[in-house]
């Protein structure tokens, strides 16, 4: 070919062309590299040049969407996802991973699609596929029952910056923030978010309640770590904090504190928490020092909680005696003011997902974040009761204190009624933001125990454990089914205020049904217990608190409300028949007791027709003082309470 007639602009195409795949090429290796470092903000910077000037091949594909999740963008994460998953050979994880960001997202049908395509891809994980697709399923009912009134604070928030985690701080507040201190004009980006390292800020309210300009807490700063998640004692004069190094990593280990994701690579170094604490001396903060189960070649210890006395610290942590990635601890302080080896608070609480940030309110209550348990979608804010390791009724805080993002580090600043959380809901570039908030329905734990009735009076009723129970709150269509444990127990998140209807089902016994009124008054834990009986033809079934006055057989307001349980059980159960039975005690002539049962029996069965009951579905039968239960016979002197015992109202299964 002779090149020389070759036209002069085509001969610069090629050479622009050549550049322009030399400059991606450059970039694309310097965000590489940033990625394996674990910068993946600065790498995303890289990646979008690269892909200006050619076509991501396929692990640019996965890197970039790695990225965007693990910087919680998760719109931009979504859209790569969605390209990940049709690349020829794809790691199944995607779908996961592509299902998250949708259900972070508010996609929820779409989300439950690529959970259930993840579930054929990887059988192994078929399980959790379905706790996946289920806790979408409550996510939705939780958005149409809205519990507060959620606010996001515009004056202590720093735009495009990231602001969390309240507490409570003299007057006013502390909180974390990676907005960066205006009089260090060299501050470090971290890589991983490509914004400044995060550092501790106050903020007080005026006499107005309007919040003046946060200040950085000059005396913790320290410029090449992070210094976040802080708890101050009430005194005022102890200050608890976390500051994150970095390691060498040798044996793996738990992420940055500030995702809350697995990094898709392992590292050469890693970061992990220590917590410190800082002593109030005059005006300043000193002699910080750290605490003593710190040990960052090993494990993370980090978000320290004082309980409201300074008796207990809550933090989390992956050390040791660990139930999954993150877990909740606790340690006492001992009489010389030192802490006590730290405590696993436990599998109530803990689950082999991630637990963090713990808060106890006043009245000692715990809330912590939460991936492990049910919830809308990422972290989700949970509460629970109890103290140290004995924990009972864990309660996601619902709709809209929790979203289908981040929620965690809450606080309250009036118990049970409003306080501040932070998420990233509103956010497209991963940052997190401050909310107030107000509760509008406060929140109750329903204990739900299932017993097998004992006829003998001298039984106890037992425990009935795998009961299943349909439970729909009023004036609502949610109905949710759940199985209480081998104890009979189940404990159900609930809102007081609101009424619910309980149906309790298990082969071989009589269904039972009860309602549950829980009032605003009520105390955070309610207790509702369903009574069943065995499903045995000829059984003998005794009715309690049946009682008719001296010589009469008319039904009593308070037999009335005792047969009204009788009514429901018959509508429960529609097959089933009954002999309504009648007894007295031995005193008076046969006759007369046989006439006087016969009469109250037969008024027991009219009671049940006029509530709506079939009349061919009951007998009525007196048996007089025939069928006594105990030695009170003619001429035996008896208390009171034993001759009760033989004027009793059955019904016996037919």
């Amino acid at each position: 070919m002779n090149y020389k007639f070759t036209p002069i602009y085509l001969v610069a195409a090629v050479l622009l062309s050549f550049g322009t795949a030399a400059h991606a090429q450059s970039d694309l290796k310097k965000a590489n590299r940033l990625f394996s470092e674990s910068s993946y903000a600065l790498a995303l910077d890289h990646y979008k040049a690269a892909i200006a000037k050619r076509e991501p091949d396929a692990q640019t594909t996965q890197r970039i969407a790695d990225a965007y999740r693990l910087t919680r963008q998760t719109g931009q994460a979504e859209a790569w996802y969605a390209k990940a998953v049709q690349l020829p050979g794809s790691d199944p994880m995607n779908l996961y991973y592509y299902a998250e960001a949708l259900r972070s997202n508010g996609k929820f049908a779409e989300a439950k699609e690529q959970y259930m395509k993840w579930a054929e891809a990887q059988p192994e994980h078929a399980e959790q596929a379905q706790k996946k697709m289920a806790a979408v399923d409550e996510a939705q009912k939780l958005m149409q029952q809205p519990t507060a009134e959620v606010q996001q604070l515009t004056t202590i928030n720093a735009g495009s910056f990231s602001d969390f985690s309240p507490v409570p701080f003299g007057k006013g507040i502390l909180f974390t923030s990676d907005r960066g201190v205006a009089s260090d004009k060299k501050a470090d980006v971290y890589g991983w978010t490509g914004r400044p390292y995060l550092q501790l800020f106050s903020a007080e309210p005026d006499a107005q309640g309007n919040w003046g300009a946060p200040v950085a807490l000059q005396d913790v700063l320290h410029s090449k770590y992070h210094n976040a998640t802080a708890s101050a004692a009430e005194n005022g004069q102890q200050l608890y904090f976390t500051r994150t190094h970095m390691v060498r990593q040798r044996k793996g280990g738990n992420p940055d504190p500030t995702s809350w994701v697995n990094e898709p690579e392992k590292p050469e170094h890693i970061n992990r928490l220590e917590i410190f604490l800082a002593q109030k001396e005059g005006e300043t903060w000193g002699n910080i020092q750290p605490f003593a189960y710190n040990n960052v070649t090993e494990y993370s210890v980090g978000h320290p909680a004082l309980s409201a006395d300074g008796q207990i610290l809550y933090f989390a942590s992956d050390m040791p005696g660990s139930l999954g990635d993150t877990d909740i601890f606790y340690t006492e302080r001992q009489p010389d003011g030192s802490w006590g080896q730290p405590v696993n608070a436990g599998p109530t609480i803990n689950t082999p997902g991630r637990e963090s940030f713990p808060y106890a309110d006043a009245s000692g209550k715990l809330y912590f974040a939460s991936d492990g348990h049910a919830g809308m979608g990422g972290l989700d804010i949970f509460s629970a009761e109890g103290t140290h390791a004995n924990w009972s009724g864990v309660r996601n805080l619902g709709y809209p204190i929790n979203s289908p993002k981040n929620d965690y580090g809450i606080m309250f600043t009036e118990p049970g009624e409003r306080g501040m959380l932070s998420s990233d809901r509103d956010s497209g570039n991963g940052t997190d933001d401050i909310y107030s908030f107000n509760v509008l329905l406060k929140p109750a734990v329903l204990a739900i125990t299932t017993l097998e009735r004992k006829q003998n009076a001298k039984a106890a009723d037992t425990p009935l454990a795998q009961v299943s129970v349909a439970i729909t709150q009023e004036a609502t269509t949610n109905t949710e089914t759940v199985t209480t444990d081998a104890k009979g127990q189940y404990f159900m998140p609930a809102h007081k205020g609101r009424n619910y209807s309980l149906t309790g089902t298990k082969n071989g016994y009589l269904t039972q049904k009860a309602v549950a009124a829980i009032p605003v008054t009520a105390s955070d834990t309610v207790q509702v217990a369903l009574l069943f009986d065995k499903n045995e033809v000829d059984r003998v079934i005794v009715l309690e608190n049946i009682y008719y006055d001296l010589d009469k057989w008319d039904i009593r307001p308070d037999a009335a409300a005792e047969l009204d349980k009788l009514v429901t059980v018959l509508q429960s159960n529609p097959e089933l028949k009954i002999e309504m039975s009648s007894h007295t005690d031995s005193r008076e002539s046969e006759k007369y007791n046989l006439t006087l049962s016969e009469r109250r029996a037969q008024a027991a069965v009219e009671y049940l027709v006029s509530k709506g009951i079939d009349k061919n579905r009951l007998t009525a039968k007196g048996y007089g003082k025939s069928r006594l239960v105990n030695n009170c016979t003619d001429g035996v002197e008896c208390p009171e309470e034993m001759h009760q015992q033989n004027r009793r109202t059955e019904f016996k299964i037919k």
